[in-house]
């Protein structure tokens, strides 16, 4: 069993954890992510579940994925509030703050692969999964989302990576005594 100050401190802080997995209420184009409020702070029309311990992946971990269902009230022109930071403004901004670890690497949605652009760090799709089209992503963003130029469809998980995450799904299913889960 870890503590979560030694997470914190011995493990992320010490920049051990390779890779962090993230998820956002809110996500503007440069994968800063919202998970605290909805509105304004002082009087939010909801209250989230908050940081966790977010802010400190996204700013320590080597990489970061975020994964989230992607629409226009979840890709947001501009954030009700910035738990947890990807590019902050762009550029080189990250970088000018002092973050340590590289940042949001790609957004994993359910119509797209979006990955920062290697100057701009404004989320661009690189890949395009299989039966959605641009007009859907870009009526699914809160912002003129761009396409890379090599951008192409998402290829599809080997039968071995399934064969992986379905015995994932299994074994979790049966660790927490879940039935009907395990297939």
């Amino acid at each position: 069993m870890v503590s979560t100050p030694e997470i914190f401190r011995y493990w992320l802080q010490g920049r051990r954890i390779d890779v962090g997995f993230l998820g956002a209420a809110q996500l503007d184009r440069f994968a800063n992510i919202n998970t605290t409020v909805i509105g304004p702070y002082q009087k939010p029309k909801v209250r989230l579940p908050g940081a966790g311990g977010a802010p400190e992946i996204s700013s320590s971990a080597k990489e970061v994925l975020i994964v989230v269902k992607q629409s226009k009230r979840a890709f947001v022109e501009k954030l009700d509030f910035v738990t947890s930071v990807g590019f902050l403004t762009g550029g080189d901004s990250r970088e000018r703050a002092g973050l340590t670890g590289k940042g949001p690497v790609a957004v994993i949605t359910d119509l797209c692969i979006l990955r920062p652009d290697p100057v701009s760090r404004e989320l661009t799709v690189a890949s395009i999964h299989p039966g959605v089209n641009r007009e859907t992503i870009a009526a699914s963003t809160g912002w003129p989302v761009h396409f890379a130029g090599n951008c192409d469809q998402t290829q599809a998980p080997s039968a071995d990576e399934l064969a992986v995450l379905r015995d994932l799904k299994a074994r979790t299913a049966a660790a927490h005594g879940v039935e009907g889960e395990a297939a």
